[in-house]
């Protein structure tokens, strides 16, 4: 298997490895044909699970590297890492502010960028997952894009294990779209639809990011941290809150603390 992924270009390399973290999102969806509930720690603890996989995500698979690069260009190592991360959360503040969404988990009534009774609640719940899996897709299409130009820090078995990290992140994203649809009252395949609709911008962003990195190596290192700030800014902004917003703090924390745990292991060992 790994034979055959390192004879193909990276920017299929990034698609087939987010077409299986779309995957996840769908599966998470596909709750809805077996129950119209959901256990709430349950959920807390996934999301602050999926936040833990995120930040060591952001460190061992994108800011690590782009430091590394950046020193290998000489001059101050830590001076594109900085711009490109803060351009990144940036980046997502602005669209945070600018497109209207729901978080998941919350009421109608938080939504953010809109009067929530002119939009349908799935809508908003699907830009706000969507927001969550652009810089997710960005990050995995950097890593495939790093590794196959050879930077030491990156490697192939590497932008595997973060995929895989963000895979099992999007699991709950899923759930947490289509289970509050259902539970509103919609059909199961309507919220199926929503649920795994937003992880279809993955496989885009990831043939953007490995093809961007690939064809100008110079940017590099902004590209990798742009994605870990990006991803910083949703796990800080909605993820982590929204795991603890129904008072199951401890358990969301342990479970940030765990998936943060898992996602270190699986980039050491295999990076």
């Amino acid at each position: 298997m790994m034979e055959f992924l390192q004879s193909l270009d990276p920017a299929y390399q990034a698609l087939l490895a987010t077409l299986f973290t779309w995957g996840m999102t769908a599966l998470g969806a596909a709750l809805v044909f077996t129950t119209k509930t959901f256990n709430q720690k349950f959920m807390d603890s996934m999301l602050g699970f999926a936040g833990g996989v995120m930040i060591a995500a952001s460190f061992w698979s994108l800011l690590a590297p782009a430091l590394e690069m950046a020193g290998g260009n000489g001059g101050a190592s830590w001076m594109p890492v900085a711009i490109g991360f803060m351009l990144g959360g940036i980046f997502l503040w602005g669209f945070d502010k600018l497109l209207p969404h729901l978080h998941p988990m919350s009421s109608p009534k938080k939504a953010e960028g809109i009067n929530p009774e002119k939009k349908k609640r799935g809508t908003l719940l699907v830009f706000a997952i969507t927001m969550h899996n652009i810089p997710e897709g960005l990050a995995v299409g950097v890593a495939f894009g790093s590794a196959a130009i050879g930077l030491e820090s990156s490697s192939l078995a590497g932008a595997i294990a973060l995929a895989v990290g963000i895979g099992i992140q999007n699991f709950p994203e899923g759930v947490a779209v289509s289970m509050p649809l259902r539970r509103d009252g919609a059909s199961r395949w309507k919220s199926f639809q929503y649920g795994q609709f937003s992880g279809m911008v993955e496989p885009i962003a990831a043939v953007i990011g490995a093809l961007a990195v690939t064809l100008m190596q110079p940017l590099l290192p902004y590209a990798l941290s742009f994605a870990a700030g990006a991803m910083i800014f949703v796990t800080a902004e909605e993820v982590i809150p929204g795991s603890q917003e129904n008072g199951n703090t401890d358990l969301a924390s342990m479970s940030l603390m765990i998936g943060f745990t898992i996602m270190m292991i699986l980039d050491v060992s295999l990076g």
